[in-house]
């Protein structure tokens, strides 16, 4: 089997493992532990906005597809990652590769076209209080959800298709953690700049053009709350919006940081932190920031919880 020029199962090494026992070891127990918070918090949040019904509204509809999306690309790397801390031979075939990418980037971008839909209900909600139910119905939230998630993985499957039809040196160490672009892309032969390119406009598609929508309907909401007559209400609007804005910034930030700039530019070891900060710290923000900053979650977690794991009396 090949593909293009290359054997599918043709190997990458990755190298950024630690050599020594002790620091793979202390790197398994730490991403486990954030691993399993955040495959816990996302499902909790799920679970209870499934089980209240009060919570069966456009602004939790979102965040319970963005904990599901957030589930999945953290689960296209990191069960992966785990492995490769505790097995010697810390590799991974062609295709293994593209199918990791293309997922990862896939659902990562169908994350971000979900925060930009999030904020989209944000501003309805905010700006057009008395027309939001028809602003917002169930059926565009659901439509929007749905492209978020196609758009997102044709967007991956096109940039992925691009990367690896090009011809790779016979050195394929991958100075990181998992396959992710950049480094992928400092293992091509061939002069690249057209292909940078093409990475450059699906990153801008993916990222860049969420955010002005973002950024657009923040602006709105602003204006709209600084004209508010009282003080609590504009605390209350803000407040709504403050969880919605960290998670925000926090993945447009480092998605912007290692897509948004040129291959040349990729340093192994800055971009390795940057990326484990989106890969985990993103989805392990978003049950905190909900879950803290709103009481109506909390509410429904903790009954969840107490109607699951608590004796119920007779």
């Amino acid at each position: 089997m090949s593909w293009g020029n290359h054997s599918v199962w043709m190997e990458f090494v990755f190298l950024a493992y630690p050599s020594r026992s002790e620091p793979r070891a202390l790197a398994f127990l730490g991403v486990s532990l954030v691993y399993t918070w955040v495959i816990t918090g996302n499902v909790l949040i799920m679970v209870a906005i499934q089980a209240e019904a009060r919570l069966h509204t456009p602004m939790y509809y979102f965040l319970g597809s963005l904990s599901g999306v957030e589930i999945g690309y953290t689960a296209a790397v990191v069960p992966h990652l785990l492995v490769n801390t505790l097995r010697a031979e810390k590799t991974i075939t062609l295709l293994g590769c593209a199918t990791q990418m293309a997922f990862f980037i896939g659902l990562g971008g169908a994350d971000c076209l979900l925060l930009a839909s999030m904020a989209y209900d944000r501003h309805a909600a905010i700006c057009h209080p008395l027309r939001y139910p028809l602003i917002m119905p169930g059926t565009l939230c659901a439509r929007l959800v749905a492209a978020s998630m196609v758009l997102g993985l044709c967007l991956s499957f096109q940039l992925v298709a691009s990367v690896f039809s090009l011809p790779f040196c016979p050195a394929r160490g991958i100075q990181h953690f998992y396959c992710d672009v950049p480094p992928v892309m400092r293992l091509v032969c061939a002069q690249s700049h057209r292909h940078e390119q093409s990475v450059l406009v699906a990153a801008t598609l993916a990222i860049a053009g969420p955010f002005l929508l973002i950024a657009a309907s923040y602006a709105s909401i602003a204006a709209a709350v600084l004209r508010a007559p009282s003080a609590a209400g504009r605390r209350r609007a803000f407040s709504t919006c403050s969880s919605h804005l960290a998670v925000v910034l926090l993945q447009y930030g480092c998605c912007a940081f290692m897509y948004l700039r040129p291959t040349s530019s990729y340093r192994p070891e800055q971009d390795q932190f940057v990326s484990l900060v989106y890969t985990l710290g993103t989805p392990l923000l978003n049950p905190l920031v909900y879950t803290l900053r709103n009481s109506e979650m909390k509410g429904a977690i903790a009954r969840v919880l107490t109607r699951n794991c608590l004796p119920q009396k007779s």
